[in-house]
């Protein structure tokens, strides 16, 4: 219920989206942390499922670290070029796997703090590699966490490190990985940016915005007609006949 204090709706909610969404998981495919720090990085202003078409190929050109270290840079553009920005993410995919190189001896590290040392790597790109390769629980806070978490009455921030910081208050730490994952795929299936599906959707009780939206509205009052007594007791409008009711021209008025 919209009503009720934001940790029980929460508790509610994450049980809800446990049960629609059971096998909630990244959509971006991956084998190694490495491969998922990449994939990452090329999902910025592109579909999951476009990366996964271009990574198969990235990966058995540049299978690790080193091999994408030392690889020409306008043999990844041309890779990655479908993805969008391709001249700016090879440049991070390429700094970033000889950053893993030379300060992690080839294997990508397995804190935040470290993580945010490589190029192309901020928050939330970390908090996926983190929930997702390494199994450590994470809040990853992308356009459809932000949009939720906003709309569910969890947060008014609309910074994504505050929003963070307050979903890992209001969560308990086991849920905050799949819970991520949950709102992510529910954000792309429900509740959409310009038109969310609140009739459908199966947590609109505990969402302040979805019940807002679905309440019915009161129709609108017409206004009271005049009794016909009180018509005939008021007589005609000046300046109007009886038999016509057309606007009488006054003495002085001209053409």
């Amino acid at each position: 219920m919209p009503g009720a204090p934001v940790a029980e709706r929460a508790r509610r909610v994450v049980g809800t989206l446990r049960r629609i969404y059971p096998d909630a998981r990244c959509a971006l495919d991956f084998r190694n942390p490495f491969e998922l720090y990449v994939a990452t990085v090329l999902s910025a202003q592109c579909t999951d499922a476009r990366v996964n078409q271009v990574t198969p190929l990235l990966f058995a050109r540049y299978p690790d670290p080193a091999a994408l270290a030392a690889a020409p840079r306008e043999a990844i553009e041309a890779i990655v070029r479908p993805t969008g920005f391709f001249r700016n993410k090879a440049k991070s995919i390429q700094e970033g796997a000889r950053r893993i190189v030379a300060a992690f001896h080839g294997a990508v590290p397995q804190t935040l703090e470290e993580l945010v040392t490589i190029p192309g790597t901020g928050r939330k790109t970390a908090n996926v590699i983190l929930g997702c390769a390494f199994a450590t629980p994470g809040i990853t806070v992308d356009t459809h966490v932000r949009r939720l978490a906003q709309r569910l009455g969890w947060t008014k921030q609309t910074d994504p490190v505050k929003i963070e910081f307050e979903l890992m208050e209001l969560l308990p730490q086991r849920d905050w990985t799949p819970v991520s994952l949950r709102l992510i795929l529910h954000g792309r299936q429900v509740c959409h940016a310009r038109k969310p599906e609140c009739p459908a959707c199966a947590v609109r009780a505990d969402c302040p915005t979805g019940a807002a939206l679905t309440r019915p509205r009161r129709p609108a009052r017409r206004p009271a007609r005049r009794p016909a007594a009180a018509k005939a007791a008021a007589g005609p409008r000046p300046g109007r006949s009886r038999s016509s009711g057309r606007v009488r021209r006054g003495a002085g008025s001209g053409d």
